[in-house]
């Protein structure tokens, strides 16, 4: 199995996120989750479009004015508009941004230059609405629609984060297997160890994915790569929730049926139930069946990234 730290995984992220000084009143927002924790196991690459495209710090405050769809970046006494400036630089920047290989991308909430979304747009007169997306952090996602990004307000939440972190790291699997062989069979390969993975987020887009698998002998090479790429990382975005992950532990728990005893199928089965009314977190029955891939030694499991999407260290799976 090819392990996702054989190379870094780099995240771009808001610099200001990570302690940097480099706000608009000399400030930062430092998130400890970021810097402390998944810090271990990823390599960021700070970004701040206002700082970098020359706007200084200390800097008069800004904000995004007008249309919400292509809004334009003023101050908010002087009303200079930065529009022109701060395309300028993202038209630089982009590129240099792709040649990094990046995984994700974590943006400041909020922010008129990079919020991903739910930024306030002023109106003519001065009635705010929060429906914009700031002037950075839009080119960027149209740019690279397929990559895993976020807010560190919604990384906040549980769920989000979990999300968040299964998507970078999966990509970041995906162009290691691209950069390692990229024939079909070890594609086909790629999909089968992340078929539970896929079906605890999109159990339809994972039919799909099978479909588009079967179908890879009639497709032109890169035709294939790329609608791979675009189906398993749209399925991704999907959360994978209780009644998913439950599914897909009762598919696996299918596999011990002639080998576990009549007390341990109601055991696992019942932890799964306690599960799914939330009343204990999904690694609890993960860790049995786990403990059942490597006493029976069921090799296709034990090949699920599903059981091992992300470090445990980060413990995103403890949570009731």
């Amino acid at each position: 199995m090819l392990s996702c730290m054989e190379k870094k995984i780099l995240i771009g992220i808001s610099s200001c996120l990570l302690g940097e000084p480099v706000r608009y009143d000399g400030g930062h927002k430092l998130d400890h989750f970021l810097t402390d924790t998944l810090s271990g196991f990823v390599e960021y690459v700070p970004v701040c479009p206002e700082f970098e495209a020359g706007f200084g710090v200390p800097r008069e405050a800004m904000r995004l004015v007008d249309d919400p769809e292509s809004p334009r970046l003023m101050t908010i006494k002087s009303g200079v508009d930065l529009t022109g400036r701060m395309n300028m630089w993202i038209r630089k920047k982009l590129p240099e941004l792709e040649k990094r290989d990046l995984c994700g991308f974590v943006f400041k909430s909020g922010s008129p230059s990079s919020g991903m979304e739910r930024v306030k747009v002023y109106d003519a007169k001065g009635a705010a609405r929060k429906t914009g997306a700031g002037l950075f952090a839009k080119a960027f996602m149209e740019r690279f629609p397929l990559l895993p990004v976020e807010d560190e307000g919604r990384l906040h939440d549980i769920g989000i984060r979990e999300n968040f972190i299964a998507r970078v790291f999966a990509f970041h699997r995906w162009k290691q297997q691209l950069a390692a062989d990229r024939s079909p069979a070890a594609v086909i390969e790629f999909y089968a160890r992340h078929k539970y993975l896929l079906m605890a987020h999109s159990p339809a887009m994972q039919k799909d994915m099978g479909k588009l698998v079967a179908r890879v002998k009639t497709m032109e090479r890169g035709s294939f790569l790329g609608e791979f790429e675009r189906l398993f990382m749209t399925a991704l975005k999907y959360h994978a929730t209780v009644k998913k992950n439950a599914n897909v532990l009762m598919h696996m728990s299918g596999y011990f049926r002639k080998r576990l005893s009549a007390d341990e199928k109601q055991e696992l089965a019942d932890m799964i139930e306690r599960y799914r009314q939330e009343l204990i977190p999904l690694v609890v029955p993960v860790t049995m069946i786990r403990h059942y891939v490597r006493k029976y030694g069921e090799e296709y499991l034990a090949e699920q990234y599903y059981l091992d999407p992300h470090p445990a260290e980060l413990k995103l799976r403890n949570h009731a």
